[in-house]
């Protein structure tokens, strides 16, 4: 799993799966090369999410790491097996508010649970929310062997052992389509998810997703509690060293090598950085099709080390919302 086995995560934030983001996908639209996907999933149980909670897709488009763009999903209690939505969009100022606020794209709309995918449109956005496919592609069993994880084979010279792990795993996806044009990337735009919880009066925010695998450099659940809360504009300042000193642990990196490999990357700040007028591949946008375990495998071992032998899920589908049915 992206975000969580490379870091040796097993606990969801707050113990609760709900709250856990799981990918972030940025790519055009197979349909429509003019328009730009933004995808966040979430909850690898593919079940609900959270009723006091936000999930969040959020946009710099002018490279201050602000959000100018903000798409917040907001649901209700479910009902009967039923679990509702609203969407909102903020821009500007707006956008960096922490609660949902803007313009309500959609209210009390039905979180699509079955094999055909509710789109809807409002405007120039087109939004799906529901049950699909995991895309994620990962030898589980071979990440945990190499790592030396309790419990498994800990064997790191023959680690593999070429089964996908996420061949059956289904999510929650919030997906938005909108014309690249609108997006006014200037010239690329920065994409983040965030997952938000009410605390009382308060708002709490338990996780965030930018680059895949970065939990790979957070060792325990209080480094990523604290990672979590903070905002990508701090993370050059607070983390920079941590990530330097991981780098060094797990693939020999020098101090110059971790920062240089880090600067190249554009690891931090954690956003996932597409520049339209590129092809989108990682680390420009992330597409389905992207081995993301095998680049941040590389990454941390310095080249030592890829993850062989599994292709990409073959039930993704053309239209909208590309994710492939829930199995």
């Amino acid at each position: 799993m992206a975000d969580k086995y490379i870091g040796l995560s097993v606990n969801p934030p707050l113990g609760d799966q709900r709250l856990d983001l799981r990918d972030l996908y940025v790519f055009p639209s197979p349909s429509n090369p003019a328009n730009t996907v933004l995808i966040l999933t979430a909850n690898t149980n593919g079940e609900s999410l959270h009723p006091d909670a936000i999930y969040r897709i959020n946009v710099d488009n002018n490279g201050d790491l602000r959000t100018d763009i903000a798409f917040s999903f907001v649901f209700a209690e479910p009902r009967d097996g039923v679990q509702t939505f609203d969407l909102y969009l903020a821009v500007d100022r707006d956008a960096e508010e922490p609660q949902a606020v803007g313009s309500r794209l959609f209210s009390g709309v039905e979180l699509c649970r079955g094999p055909d995918a509710r789109v809807l449109r409002s405007g120039s956005f087109t939004v799906f929310c529901g049950v699909r496919s995991d895309p994620l592609f990962c030898d589980v069993e071979g990440v945990k062997n190499l790592l030396g994880i309790p419990g498994t084979q800990g064997n790191p010279e023959n680690p593999w052992t070429g089964v996908d792990s996420n061949a059956t795993t289904n999510v929650v996806a919030m997906a938005v389509e909108m014309p690249t044009a609108a997006i006014g990337a200037d010239p690329d735009i920065r994409v983040w998810g965030r997952c938000t919880i009410r605390d009382g009066r308060n708002w709490k925010h338990v996780d965030r997703v930018g680059h895949p695998a970065i939990r790979g450099f957070l060792t325990d659940d209080e480094t990523r509690a604290a990672y979590y809360a903070t905002n990508p504009m701090q993370d050059r300042e607070r983390w920079i060293g941590l990530f330097i000193t991981r780098m060094g642990e797990v693939g020999g990196y020098s101090r110059a090598e971790a920062i240089a490999a880090i600067e190249n990357e554009g690891t931090l700040p954690d956003m996932l950085t597409y520049r339209p007028s590129r092809p989108a591949k990682y680390p420009n946008g992330r597409a389905f099709s992207d081995d993301v375990i095998d680049f941040r495998l590389d990454f941390l071992t310095k080249g030592k080390q890829r993850a062989p032998g599994l292709k990409p899920h073959t039930d993704t589908i053309d239209e909208f919302p590309y994710l492939g049915p829930p199995h």
